[in-house]
């Protein structure tokens, strides 16, 4: 079992296997295992997403379901022996958008929170800029909003991964000490 760092950010696009092989990493984890929900049932088509997701994680996890405040839920169920996925934040924008709040400051919130957090989290969004630009303003604005809240935690995360057809990228990786000699490498 490898240690997770304090911030993980897992990266894909739709069906890219991040949902699952960020479960993995907090299940490889002892202690209690936390998934903080951003997704919202607004149709039985989502419902049964949610569902679905609910019975492949089993009764190891325990759900939080937050759609707004996700600092202040980090910030109340993270701690020792816990390990927290939140999943996703693409959705959460999506969330904040809808209910007019900036995502700038709601970014910069939740960047902040992370410094405090007593315990592993592990954050999956799906990156959306790598297609074509939207011919409508609502969409090009969410596409900007995700590529800053990526950046932002990506520069915190110790470890940020993508994935595409189930293959993992390591693009940040934790750096190790080794050898006993000092040596660090990445």
């Amino acid at each position: 079992m490898t240690s997770l760092p304090p911030v993980t950010l897992v990266l894909g696009g739709a069906r890219s296997g991040k949902s699952r092989h960020a479960e993995a990493l907090v299940e490889a984890q002892p202690g209690a295992c936390i998934y903080i929900a951003t997704a919202e049932a607004s149709d039985a088509e989502m419902a049964q997403r949610i569902a679905r997701h609910r019975e492949r994680r089993g009764p190891r996890w325990e759900t939080v379901e937050e759609p707004l405040e996700l600092a202040a839920t980090l910030a109340g169920v993270a701690g020792p022996g816990r390990t927290v996925l939140v999943d996703c934040l693409t959705l959460w924008l999506s969330n904040l958008l809808a209910a007019g709040r900036d995502p700038a400051s709601e970014t910069q919130g939740l960047v902040a929170c992370l410094e405090s957090l007593a315990g592993p989290v592990v954050f999956v969004s799906n990156e959306v800029g790598l297609g074509v630009i939207p011919d409508n303003a609502l969409a090009r604005a969410f596409i900007d909003h995700a590529g800053r809240l990526h950046q932002a935690l990506g520069e915190v995360a110790q470890s940020v991964r993508f994935l595409a057809a189930g293959q993992v990228l390591h693009l940040k990786t934790p750096a190790v000490k080794t050898g006993g000699r000092g040596d660090v490498t990445e």
